[in-house]
């Protein structure tokens, strides 16, 4: 075992200085002429030209559910009307995000305990940074504001968005990433959530909540047109 670590490490290391010594062979300016020359993968097709109806078609292509809210006090409601209708409760742990300490919980009754999820915790909420209307995936910048273990433990999980911070693909995302990155410095980090966890690795049958939550529920808040979500939920079949 220990002759066959040796022999991986050796060509491991062959491989690698072959690559540097190549590299060292290019200046900056041509190694830039050939990666725009590569231009870029076409984008999936769109489910609707629509931003917001787009990205919510998607989260529900993705097993999520979602909901609209257009100002601050209906999203709470939103909220509540959410996990009240799982628990009968409105008790839930969200992270010390600025956005959600500012929320108008008192009018909906919500409970919100702030920090990160703990034993018993079931639902947890977030605000995303942004949404992706090519894939419905959201991004959260994870750390004091935003726990990682606030995505991955509770059974359910509650996301905020806001429509201004929708974008068409994942090239834009790393766009406005790279650009917040520059400016506030790195995240401790960043996660990309498309769906409820599931895993498809028993027996080849998808199963979700394997190891994470069984729930994932997008509220998308701000300036989204009225029809938005029974428009992405009749292109999805719903």
């Amino acid at each position: 075992m220990a002759r066959g670590r040796a022999m991986s490490n050796t060509a491991r290391s062959q491989i690698l200085a072959r690559i540097r010594h190549a590299s060292r062979r290019a200046n900056a300016a041509d190694i830039e002429q050939e990666l725009s020359a590569l231009g870029t993968a076409p984008a999936a097709p769109m489910p609707s030209a629509d931003l917001c109806t787009a990205f919510l078609a998607n989260v529900l292509a993705n097993q999520g559910t979602a909901a609209c809210a257009q100002n601050r006090s209906q999203a709470v409601k939103a909220v509540a009307a959410y996990v009240y209708e799982h628990y009968r409760s409105q008790r839930l742990v969200a992270g010390h995000d600025p956005r959600l300490a500012a929320m108008p919980w008192r009018d909906a009754g919500v409970l919100p305990r702030f920090g990160a999820a703990e034993d018993g915790d079931v639902v947890a909420l977030s605000f995303a940074r942004l949404g992706i209307a090519e894939t419905g995936a959201i991004v959260t910048f994870t750390g004091r504001a935003n726990p990682a273990a606030n995505n991955l433990m509770p059974e359910r999980h509650i996301v905020l968005i806001d429509s201004a911070d929708l974008v068409m693909d994942m090239e834009a995302a790393w766009r406005r990433i790279g650009a917040e990155v520059e400016a506030a410095g790195r995240p401790r980090g960043i996660n990309f959530i498309a769906g409820p966890s599931s895993t498809a690795d028993i027996e080849a049958q998808l199963v979700h909540g394997a190891h994470g939550p069984t729930g994932w529920h997008v509220i998308l808040t701000g300036a989204v047109p009225d029809t938005a979500l029974s428009e992405a939920r009749s292109l999805i079949g719903q």
